[in-house]
């Protein structure tokens, strides 16, 4: 079994930062792809940031580059999104998802191309 377990949200000022931290709980399975999605009230899911778990390499949607972070520390199975300079359209509930199948979908953030996702944590902007 295969579980995503994302840490504890939390409210942060405008332009302020915030870690997020995504456990991956598997005796087993190996995630190629690790991402972060987000969903506003009453807005649909939208796709945050990706990172190749082979390589590294990393992949943002416009709202958030050069703000976000996508990290991993792959020994310790954890996935992280450094939130900096937060705006109040970053508040939501956000979700890390995985995928096994390397697919540049998935890079790209393609939703239906992953499938395990955790329960998601939520955000909030306020001062």
């Amino acid at each position: 079994q295969v579980q995503l377990l994302e840490s504890a949200g939390g409210s942060v000022p405008p332009g302020g930062s915030l870690k997020l931290s995504c456990l991956l709980v598997s005796s087993t399975e190996r995630m190629r792809i690790m991402a972060w999605f987000r969903q506003a009230l009453g807005k649909e899911r939208e796709w945050v940031a990706s990172i190749h778990t082979d390589d590294g390499s990393t992949y943002y949607a416009d709202p958030v580059k050069r703000r976000f972070t996508i990290a991993q520390d792959k020994p310790q199975n954890m996935w992280y999104l450094q939130m900096n300079t937060v705006v109040p359209a970053d508040a939501g509930q956000y979700f890390c998802a995985g995928t096994r199948s390397f697919t540049h979908g998935a890079l790209l953030g393609v939703a239906r191309e992953f499938g395990t996702w955790g329960q998601g944590t939520r955000v909030s902007v306020s001062s």
